[in-house]
Order: structure tokens, then sequence, then C-alpha cells
């Protein structure tokens, strides 16, 4: 089997806070990625929630989530 896609998504979206290409504050959309990835926004939910657990994104609820730090600040 191969790597589940969330995964492939989450280590994206990890790859873009990490360059600086999603700075702190930026605004994550779940609607843009799944369609970016083509894939459902329960999927990108996943990626998501790896990302919340890492301390890399902050989710609130009726807002989104939002880059919380850098995963170079992480290493």
């Amino acid at each position: 089997m191969g790597v589940p896609f969330w995964k492939t998504i989450r280590d994206e979206v990890r790859r873009r806070i990490a360059t600086g290409e999603y700075g702190p504050t930026t605004l994550i959309v779940e609607s843009r990625l799944a369609d970016e990835f083509a894939t459902t926004r329960i999927t990108v939910r996943k990626a998501m929630a790896s990302l919340r657990e890492e301390g890399l994104i902050a989710t609130e609820v009726g807002v989104g989530s939002r880059v919380i730090a850098s995963a170079s600040e992480e290493s």
C-alpha cells in the first residue's frame, strides 16, 4: 500500500510553512486545498489535524486554520 493521501497534503503544507510560503498568521483554507489536490475536505481535515498536533497551525471554529509557527522553529 502507498502513503495515505492526507500525509502527502500534510507534507506539502508543512513544506510551505517551512519555506515561508505560508507565513505566520496565514489562513489555510480547507476548500482551496481540497480543490488544489482534487480531494475531499475530509482528507484535508486529516492533514490539518496532524499539523495542529505538531503545533504548526491553530484552528478556530468559524475562522479556520492559521499558521502559528514555522517548521524550522519547531526543529
